[in-house]
């Protein structure tokens, strides 16, 4: 009994070494004097405890960085306290970790991932490598795989014929789609495995979109795992509560998808600067709504197909933009249900639109209004990248 006792004892105090030992002491200590400045005494101090191996300091620490986060609009989040958030992630995981409570480690850092700054990425990265290695008795094989499978290959083989897609969608004219150039990647077989998606992911804390679209009422964000998140895939029907995964960096957050896919020649062609890279992962009946963005996008559809409806930047006028700051570049037209009378102009508006199928990339230039609709379980990539201004000039 004493030598178990001696055992556990033995792993926190390696547990605290470690923690510390992530965040060299030259940048934890710049840090916590920048939390100090910004009147973060008690933060200091419950770090100070965390980094000896005190868990309730470090869940005391990580909570008071949590509140600083949201009290006020994101962007006037002191930066500070988004590192400070992240530091107190990374020591509750370090000690999660020792104490064998290897799920709750990962969460602990993907909402470092996802909520910190970009001070103590590496150290986040790194940590997230060497805990999802220790995989053990706690990961649970795959229940019911056969099934699990059956009903994954079920979802993404949805309107697999383009006549029976275009039959329910309005299309004016398919619009120039690439092909041929993503035929190589890893994911387009990998991400179509259930079992892998789970195997590599599955335990990662991601943040996803619930309800018909964001321009919706009813629509909320939730912070759930990558196996929950497949896992509703498969089960949710009721378009209030379509999961989605929209416009989040995963590539950041999950190395592992990450290296399934590569980024596209094109990206790069006359000095182009590769600006997001983003995950669109989701069921039949997704729907983001008419926008634009700023900048050039390539759209790599890996699993299932969508439907794209695009109208030219010159349309902007007749398309209804928000007055909102936040959502000028959205338009008020819902094109599920289109009324005519609030929104004359959009009537007889020419627009090109596509079915996007498996292996092909849709090219989407900037400020372009684009509808997509998803017409079964779909992952799509999009790489937004900006052009130099020698290269738009043709010089």
């Amino acid at each position: 009994m004493g030598e178990e006792l001696g055992g556990a004892a033995r792993g926190s105090e390696k547990a605290a070494e470690t923690a510390v030992g992530l965040v060299d002491e030259e940048r934890r200590a710049a840090l916590l004097r920048r939390i100090t400045e910004e009147g973060g005494f008690a933060y200091v101090s419950s770090a100070e405890k965390a980094a000896s191996g005190d868990l309730r300091a470090a869940e005391a620490a990580r909570e008071m960085a949590w509140e600083q986060l949201h009290s006020g609009p994101w962007h006037e989040v002191v930066p500070a306290w988004r590192e400070a958030y992240a530091m107190a992630c990374l020591h509750v995981a370090e000690l999660r970790a020792g104490a064998g409570e290897r799920k709750e480690a990962l969460r602990a850092l993907d909402m470092g991932l996802i909520m910190g700054g970009p001070l103590l990425r590496r150290d986040l990265d790194a940590a997230v490598e060497r805990i999802a290695a220790g995989k053990g008795s706690e990961n649970d094989a795959v229940a019911n795989v056969g099934d699990c499978a059956d009903k994954w290959w079920e979802g993404i083989s949805k309107n697999r014929d383009l006549a029976e897609a275009l039959s329910i969608l309005p299309s004016r004219s398919l619009s120039f789609i690439i092909s041929g150039c993503i035929d190589h990647w890893p994911a387009m077989t990998r991400w179509k495995d259930i079992e892998y998606l789970k195997r590599v992911a599955g335990d990662r804390t991601v943040p996803i979109e619930v309800g018909k679209n964001y321009l919706c009422s009813e629509w909320k964000q939730e912070l759930i795992t990558f196996s929950q998140f497949l896992e509703r895939i498969q089960s949710t029907n009721c378009p209030a509560n379509l999961p989605y995964l929209a416009q989040h960096p995963v590539f950041d957050q999950i190395r592992e998808l990450r290296d399934d896919i590569m980024i596209p020649d094109y990206c790069f062609a006359g000095g182009g600067e590769l600006r997001s890279l983003n995950a669109w992962f989701g069921p039949l009946g997704t729907v983001t709504p008419l926008h634009h963005d700023p900048h050039h996008n390539l759209f790599a559809q890996v699993v299932g197909r969508k439907y794209i409806r695009l109208y030219p930047a010159s349309a902007s006028e007749n398309l209804y933009p928000h007055a909102e700051s936040m959502l000028s570049n959205s338009s008020q037209v819902d094109l599920d249900n289109i009324d005519y009378q609030e929104f004359p102009k959009v009537e007889g508006l020419d627009f090109i639109d596509c079915v996007l199928e498996e292996g092909e990339m849709l090219y989407i230039p900037p400020k372009w209004w684009h509808y997509v609709r998803s017409l079964s379980t779909s992952f799509s990539v999009s790489f937004w990248w900006s052009a130099t201004a020698s290269s738009l000039q043709g010089t």
